[in-house]
C-alpha cells in the first residue's frame, strides 16, 4: 500500500503545453511514474519529437488552448478516448515583456487567453471527466510573478495570479467532487522562454542574487513538485500555490 501512495500507475493525464520546457518534463515524471499521458501543443513536429522517445503511454494532440476549437478539441478527445481522466495540468504559457502602457490590445488578449482563459476553460470542460475519477487533480502552473512584483510584465503577473486565485476557488467548490486543486509557481527555471532574458550576464546575476540556492532551477524540478501534488501520498493537499523557486520569495534583505 505504501508504495501505491507514490505511483500514478493506470491514471489518466492532460499536459498542456507538454511539449518543452517545464510541459515536457511533467509528461516525462509522469510517464515515469506509470500514468497514461495526452501532451498538447500547437506545433505537431514538437509533439512527435516528444512520441519518438516515449512509444508507451503516451499520446499527442496539436492544439491550440488558448482558443475555443482547441480546448474543444481536447474535451472530444479525453471524451472518445477514455470518457474520464485523473489529472489536468494546465501548463501552456506565454510572455511579452513591456512597460505597462506599451502593451497593445491584441497583446493584452494575446497573453490572457494563452495564460489565463486556456486553463478556466479546460478546467470546465473537462470537469465531468474528473469527476468520474473520484479522486481527480488540477494542478495550475502559475509563477512568482504570481505572487509579488518581478520584471515580468503587469500582464503576465495578472495571468498568473488570477490562477492563483482561481486556485483557492475551485479546491473549495469541487472538493465535494473529489477533486483536488493546487499549483506551483516557478522562479526562474531553464526553460527556452526563460533563457531570452537569462542570457543577458547583467540580468542572470541579479537573479542568482536574490535566490539563496544560488542556481536556476531546472523543469524536472517542476515536475517533480507538480507530480508530487497529485500523488495519492498528498490527497489532503488542496488549494495550496507551492513555490518552486530556490527561496527567492522567503528571501529578505541580507546585510552580511
Amino acid at each position: 500500500m505504501a508504495q501505491n501512495r507514490w505511483q500514478l500507475t493506470g491514471k489518466k493525464a492532460v499536459v498542456t503545453g507538454g511539449s518543452k520546457g517545464i510541459g515536457e518534463a511533467i509528461v516525462k515524471e509522469f510517464l515515469e511514474l506509470g500514468a497514461e499521458v495526452l501532451a498538447v501543443a500547437r506545433k505537431q513536429e514538437d509533439l512527435e519529437k516528444l512520441r519518438e522517445q516515449h512509444t508507451e503511454r503516451l499520446h499527442i494532440l496539436s492544439a491550440d488552448v488558448s482558443q475555443a476549437e482547441g480546448r474543444e478539441a481536447v474535451a472530444t478527445w479525453v471524451s472518445q478516448q477514455w470518457g474520464q481522466m485523473d489529472m489536468l495540468i494546465n501548463n501552456a504559457g506565454t510572455n511579452i515583456r513591456k512597460p505597462t502602457a506599451e502593451y497593445t490590445p491584441d497583446e493584452y488578449n494575446f497573453i490572457m487567453q494563452t495564460n489565463l482563459q486556456s486553463a478556466f476553460e479546460l478546467n470546465r470542460l473537462l470537469y465531468p471527466a474528473l469527476q468520474k475519477s473520484e479522486q481527480g487533480n488540477i494542478v495550475h502552473v502559475t509563477s512568482v510573478a504570481g505572487l509579488l512584483h518581478v520584471r515580468t510584465g503587469s500582464i503576465y503577473g495578472m495571468t498568473k495570479a488570477a490562477l492563483t486565485q482561481l486556485t483557492k476557488n475551485l479546491a473549495a467548490e469541487w472538493a465535494k467532487d473529489g477533486i483536488r486543486v493546487n499549483a506551483v509557481a516557478p522562479w526562474y527555471i531553464s526553460t527556452p522562454l526563460a533563457q531570452t532574458v537569462l542570457q543577458n550576464q547583467d540580468f542572470y546575476n541579479n537573479v542568482i542574487s536574490r535566490t539563496p540556492m544560488q542556481q536556476i532551477g531546472k523543469p524536472e524540478d517542476v515536475a517533480g513538485a507538480v507530480a508530487f501534488l497529485c500523488l495519492p501520498a498528498a490527497a489532503f493537499i488542496t488549494g495550496q500555490t507551492l513555490a518552486v523557486d530556490g527561496g527567492f520569495t522567503i528571501n529578505g534583505f541580507h546585510p552580511l
